[in-house]
């Protein structure tokens, strides 16, 4: 995630990195969809996954302890934030960058998680561009988000979050997938996720596929 003049400012992240990690906010916010994400990388293994978006590393560190995979990357584009992780475990490749301009290989990776930030990223379709690069044939995207249920919420919500300085982009569950398969992926699924707000604010798991 890039920070420029139509993306979200990179301190608003440094602070909220203090108050990421507590334990309530973790349990209503973020944890149940870290088990959707580990919950279908457990049913279709993975020997090395990268964590875009990864804030103070709570999935990233999961998906290391709990899956063992060969190789785990946690990429964010906030220092606070990988301050946090790096506190966190050393066993993970911590990387400050930018989702649209991954530092990595083609086809390096056999599946890309993004859960709760791809809503920040300034351009969305260059990101799921860029996940498709660096996955390889078969690897499997798994990105989570609030999908609004109609194109005039997104609207509001971007234009309201933009008029506070933190400009972020909700779509409909078609649109996310729409989005996705603009970037080549066939979609496999998109599961909601039920936790605090999700009646009001449906939480969706959308899982694709590189062929």
């Amino acid at each position: 995630m890039a920070e420029t003049g139509d993306g979200p400012q990179r301190g608003f992240f440094d602070i909220w990195s203090r108050v990421y990690d507590l334990a309530p906010v973790q349990a209503a916010i973020y944890h149940p969809v870290h088990d959707a994400v580990l919950g279908e990388l457990r049913h279709r293994p993975a020997r090395r996954i990268l964590d875009v978006g990864c804030g103070t590393g709570d999935l990233t560190d999961r998906l290391r302890r709990e899956l063992q995979p060969e190789v785990v990357a946690g990429c964010d584009f906030s220092a606070g934030m990988l301050e946090q992780a790096s506190a966190r475990t050393r066993a993970v490749r911590w990387l400050q960058g930018d989702a649209t301009a991954l530092p990595f290989a083609d086809g390096h990776f056999d599946a890309v998680t993004s859960t709760e930030s791809f809503h920040w990223f300034p351009d969305p379709d260059a990101a799921l561009r860029e996940f498709h690069r660096v996955l390889g044939t078969g690897g499997r995207l798994l990105v989570a988000l609030v999908n609004v249920r109609v194109p005039a919420t997104s609207q509001l919500a971007h234009a309201g979050s933009k008029a506070i300085g933190q400009p972020a982009r909700w779509p409909t569950r078609a649109e996310m997938a729409g989005r996705v398969r603009a970037a080549g992926f066939t979609v496999e699924r998109q599961n909601r996720i039920l936790r605090l707000g999700g009646i009001l604010i449906p939480t969706v798991l959308t899982v694709g596929v590189k062929s």
